[in-house]
């Protein structure tokens, strides 16, 4: 039997799309949306659970100070005090000084994850688990003294017994590389290993002759030297060249008469070499965390100083370690939104779901849009594919005379009929496929109607 090429025109008006209220579409493609958005969400929290030792920050932070009675050691508690009204509890942590920070930070079994740290004590190479959350302070390296001042430094302390902080410290790491500089080593002087408070102390009572201290102007031990009678304040007539030969040092002055005007001390002006202090934390401390910290920081050390003016500190400075994320963020932006307006931990769980869920909603939202339109597609071209196929065989149909009518036909429209009761379709489809239904049953009922024998004309009888 001979077959006509399919019709690829436009359908027959037969065949046009029936009239549809548009909202049974618009509600089947935002259910669809909806369970795509659904979905995402769901999986983005499984992730965050199955991906995280904990969803809350924790409520705890371990800080390294330094030597008890020193500024380091004050300042640790103002942290605590100023933490605890966030819900975090400090533990203070006593040492020598930075070095061994430095050593407790870097070892994650400490516990240490806080530290106070002096520039110039290590490098990013050197602690590549370590971070910065800018600097906080200028720690001067005082240099006092009882006898009257020589021509050099390794006059004045040639047999001294000279205090040059604890070993771990920073005073003393800092002390013996400038002293070398000098041409003074461990064999011209006796050197002690006294924290600020007990060297101050020993220099008083006339025990030991000199005391080389790395600590805040505010520190109790420096004031009570400074105004000391037949205590000498040192200068630093070379501080450039210090500061060219060492980056990470700095030039300070002391005005005359700042410790106590009345008294006139220091009576001139006294040049200092200082190191900026800085706050280091491990990388993996929590953002959250590492947000309160840093809003302490800004508390405790945004006034003004002796050295510095109001809103030095903290400052965006990466002396020895890079600036962590959350550190970079706020010095430029201050605290994220969430985190002023949100408890930490609230804030926190908040910032992750959104870090995570709006990537993937930059999928989900297209693909919630464009599924439902592509998904219809699909249905509307098999639904024209029948249409199609049916109108091929009603034009054959009429091309040719009823007897010629046979099973091929039948069997053609019956398997049209078939494949048209499997189709599944959205419910604002359901019209458009009883309509092609009713179209294939008609066609059916015309085959049958044709097939069906023409009654033959009487005959005439001759001779009537």
């Amino acid at each position: 039997m001979a077959r006509s090429k399919p019709d690829a025109g436009p359908r027959a008006t037969s065949m046009s799309r029936p009239a549809e209220s548009p909202r049974p579409r618009r509600r089947g493609r935002w259910a669809l949306a909806a369970a795509i958005v659904g979905l995402a969400v769901a999986a983005a929290a499984a992730w965050m659970l199955l991906s995280s030792k904990s969803i809350f920050p924790p409520k705890t932070l371990v800080m390294a100070t330094g030597p008890e009675g020193g500024a380091s050691q004050e300042l640790g508690a103002r942290y605590r005090t100023v933490l605890a009204r966030a819900g975090v509890a400090v533990q203070l942590v006593p040492t020598a000084g930075a070095v061994e920070n430095l050593a407790r930070l870097r070892d994650p079994r400490s516990g240490v994850n806080v530290a106070f740290v002096e520039g110039g004590t290590t490098s990013r190479e050197e602690s590549p688990g370590l971070v910065s959350l800018g600097t906080v302070t200028f720690d001067p390296l005082w240099f006092f003294y009882r006898a009257l001042p020589h021509e050099s430094v390794g006059q004045a302390l040639l047999g001294k017994r000279v205090s040059i902080g604890p070993e771990g410290s920073g005073t003393r790491e800092l002390a013996l590389r400038l002293l070398a500089l000098n041409g003074v080593d461990e064999t011209r002087f006796e050197p002690l290993g006294l924290d600020p408070e007990r060297a101050s102390e020993a220099l008083l009572r006339g025990e030991i002759d000199a005391v080389i201290m790395l600590t805040s102007g505010q520190s109790p031990a420096v004031r009570r030297l400074a105004l000391a009678d037949g205590i000498v304040l040192a200068t630093y007539p070379r501080a450039d060249a210090y500061v060219a030969l060492f980056p990470y040092l700095n030039k300070l002055t002391l005005p005359a008469g700042v410790v106590d005007l009345a008294r006139n001390v220091p009576p001139t002006d006294v040049t200092l070499l200082a190191v900026a202090g800085s706050l280091a934390v491990r990388k993996d401390l929590h953002p959250a965390l590492q947000y309160l910290i840093l809003d302490a920081a800004a508390e405790i050390h945004g006034g003004p100083g002796i050295f510095h003016r109001a809103g030095r500190f903290p400052a965006p400075e990466a002396v020895d370690l890079p600036l962590s994320r959350p550190a970079r963020e706020f010095y430029k932006t201050g605290r994220p939104f969430l985190y002023r307006h949100l408890p930490f931990w609230l804030a926190d769980l908040v910032e992750r779901i959104l870090i995570l869920l709006i990537p993937l909603f930059a999928v989900v939202f297209p693909l919630a849009r464009y599924l439902p339109m592509a998904y219809e597609y699909l249905v509307e071209r098999r639904m024209f594919t029948l249409y199609r196929e049916l109108k091929v065989i009603e034009n054959e149909m009429e091309t040719i005379g009823s007897g010629e009518l046979n099973d091929a036909f039948s069997k053609e429209l019956n398997e049209l009929a078939k494949r048209a009761n499997s189709l599944v379709v959205p419910l604002h489809y359901t019209q458009r496929l009883f309509i092609l239904k009713t179209h294939i049953a008609a066609a059916r009922d015309q085959v049958e109607r044709r097939r069906a024998p023409v009654p033959s004309a009487p005959v005439p009888e001759e001779g009537r």
